[in-house]
């Protein structure tokens, strides 16, 4: 199958303008521009149908250019972009039907941006931390010391349910934490599944442009406290991704 379509993607007030010469995604990249309708506009490119999208490249111009954009103005950003037949479809079977609910919700997200807080037990740390509340857990790790794998292999099995459950437990407290010590200085907050498995917290926020400065400087007070314990990362600040229902 050969020829274009227009690649979408996020939502942003009809008055905002394009930097010319903006490149979107694919081989070779279309130029962003605005497809309007009412008070909206989609941020499109056109892509070539017959070339699979979703490469890390694409990823990673779809997301830059969301997060440059909601920088500037408020932004409905689609996660992985959607794809339709062309300009005209774009507006009716996207902007005119959800026209309202796409006005409402750039209202909610104006002047406020996203950070996802990302912290990572170190393994050696949690480990002590683990064996050390533990008493079977501790008595487990002597008995296998030294021994062949084949010889403890319920007692390891054993000792993996410990830890893999007490670092749950933790994961659960650490987040509470998280939650408890920024909420005041966000306006919404999003727990995310774990993306490792010694993830000790994953927390979306949604946090306004003039309080930015407090809130990384709490993160920074966080990451100061958990050092050595955890590595706490700041992701951001970008496009609303877990605050909008466009993706």
């Amino acid at each position: 199958m050969n020829g274009s379509a227009a690649y979408v993607y996020g939502i942003v007030p009809v008055d905002v303008e394009v930097e010319p010469g903006t490149e979107g995604v694919g081989e070779p990249a279309g130029e962003v521009r605005l497809v309007p309708f009412g008070e909206i506009a989609a941020l499109v490119s056109d892509v070539e149908v017959s070339r699979p999208l979703g490469r890390p490249g694409d990823l990673r111009t779809h997301q830059r250019l969301l997060d440059q954009t909601s920088a500037e103005v408020p932004v409905l950003p689609f996660r992985f972009g959607a794809v339709l037949t062309d300009a005209d479809a774009v507006v009716e079977e996207l902007l005119k039907p959800y026209h309202d609910d796409f006005v409402g919700a750039l209202r909610d997200v104006e002047g406020r941006t996203q950070y996802v807080v990302n912290a990572r037990y170190d393994e050696q740390a949690i480990l002590v931390e683990v064996l050390g509340e533990n008493g079977e857990a501790e008595m487990l790790r002597r008995r296998i010391a030294g021994q062949p794998e084949a010889v403890t292999r319920n007692e390891r099995m054993r000792l993996g349910e410990i830890i893999e459950g007490a670092i749950a437990e933790k994961r659960e407290t650490d987040t509470a934490t998280v939650v408890e010590e920024l909420s005041d200085l966000c306006e919404q907050v999003v727990v995310r599944d774990p993306g490792h498995e010694r993830d000790a917290a994953h927390v979306a926020v949604l946090v306004t442009q003039d309080g930015q400065a407090e809130f990384e400087q709490a993160v920074d007070e966080l990451a100061g406290r958990w050092q050595g314990r955890a590595e706490v990362r700041l992701l951001g600040p970008m496009a609303p991704y877990d605050f909008v229902g466009t993706s």
